[in-house]
């Protein structure tokens, strides 16, 4: 039987105390002798679909305090060059963010520290009492927790600074961000660290426009009274 019609008469047959189970590999008229064989009584009861613990896959939403701005910050470390990227977010959704090149050798981590550093630093000037800030480096993310030590010599500095720049705030957190969801930020560091400027050239923050339609519908001709 086609597979778009067995669908079908699936669908149809839901109204009905059927449960449907796919057939293994046997005869037929196999099947059909055992459900002769055992017909069902009185006593027959239907496959109860309760779950126990079903709440145990139930995510509760916590609602975010409005008064918190947010800070995501990313590092790119690559064969261009080193760069970093931070956003700061108001609690009314201004964004405002910041990037930057590096001309002095960082690893991976020491990158990340350093996009923190730099977005903590945006928001003291924005005058932030409290602040969320989130990251894609589980690493980083730990340490400011205080849930990982910091063994590296090249870290510990960073992480010391990080602690002293957190007492200026009335209530800092820091959270994982998950990769997927840290693209902007991502976009800015490697932006910084593939453009080859010197450190005299200006180059104005970057505007970005909506399209809604072709160029061509934009195009307006005007034809000259006669």
């Amino acid at each position: 039987m086609p597979i778009g019609r067995l669908a079908k008469w699936q669908i149809f047959l839901t109204e009905f105390d059927i449960v449907c189970v796919t057939r293994t590999a046997m005869k037929s008229h196999a099947l059909a002798d055992h459900l002769a064989k055992n017909l069902a009584d009185d006593e027959y009861q239907p496959l109860s679909t309760y779950l126990p613990d079903e709440e145990v896959n139930s995510v509760e939403v916590i609602p975010e305090d409005n008064n918190v701005w947010k800070m995501f910050f990313d590092g790119v470390v690559n064969a261009k060059g080193v760069g970093i990227g931070a956003i700061l977010i108001s609690p009314f959704g201004q964004h405002y963010p910041a990037t930057a090149r590096l001309w002095f050798f960082c690893t991976k981590n020491t990158v990340e520290y350093e996009a923190c550093i730099m977005g903590m630093n945006m928001a003291i000037d924005q005058d932030v009492e409290e602040l969320l800030i989130m990251g894609d480096s589980d690493l980083i993310i730990r340490q400011t927790q205080g849930e990982w030590e910091t063994r590296d010599i090249k870290l510990i500095p960073c992480r010391q600074h990080v602690e002293d720049i957190s007492k200026r705030f009335k209530s800092v957190k820091f959270r994982y961000n998950p990769r997927f969801h840290n693209e902007l930020v991502d976009a800015l560091a490697t932006l910084a660290s593939m453009l080859p400027y010197a450190s005299n050239v200006h180059i104005d923050p970057l505007e970005i426009q909506i399209g809604e339609r072709h160029g061509y519908c934009n195009t307006v001709e005007m034809e000259p009274d006669v």
